[in-house]
């Protein structure tokens, strides 16, 4: 896999919401070429040190495309993009909005992400459709 050209979603693999996310990301990304990582797992936690990012501080997704990486509502505005179809008017919409609006946004959903859609034990076991799309 070259990473220079496959985009990276990083996620928090014990959230609920983030794995409800991923799920829609698969089922929309009709390409396929989205990978995935839990910010926790050996290669998350690599990723993050590539990049120059914490690896500690677990409260927002990074999507890796190339040598570049985005965090919080930019990161939700580039996974649109590469969505395609009705996702990119959306990543248009999001993009017009002020950074500091939409990430003020982000926080208050990522900070109460555990409360309102709850925790799992362990990071999800993908099905074998989707298996080859998850990063070891």
């Amino acid at each position: 896999m070259d990473n220079q050209k496959t985009p990276i979603l990083l996620f928090d693999g014990v959230c609920q919401f983030c794995d409800q996310s991923v799920q829609f990301i698969i089922r929309h990304d009709k390409n396929g070429i989205i990978k995935f990582a839990a910010l926790q797992s050996n290669k998350g936690q690599e990723l993050l040190r590539e990049h120059q990012l914490s690896t500690t501080d677990l409260n927002s997704l990074v999507f890796i495309h190339g040598d570049r990486y985005f965090t919080k509502s930019t990161a939700v505005m580039e996974i649109c993009r590469h969505l395609g179809g009705e996702w990119k008017i959306f990543a248009v919409m999001l993009r017009l909005t002020p950074r500091p609006v939409r990430d003020t946004l982000y926080d208050f959903v990522a900070k109460n992400r555990y409360k309102w859609f709850g925790q799992k034990n362990q990071c999800m076991i993908p099905s074998k459709e989707v298996r080859n799309r998850f990063l070891q």
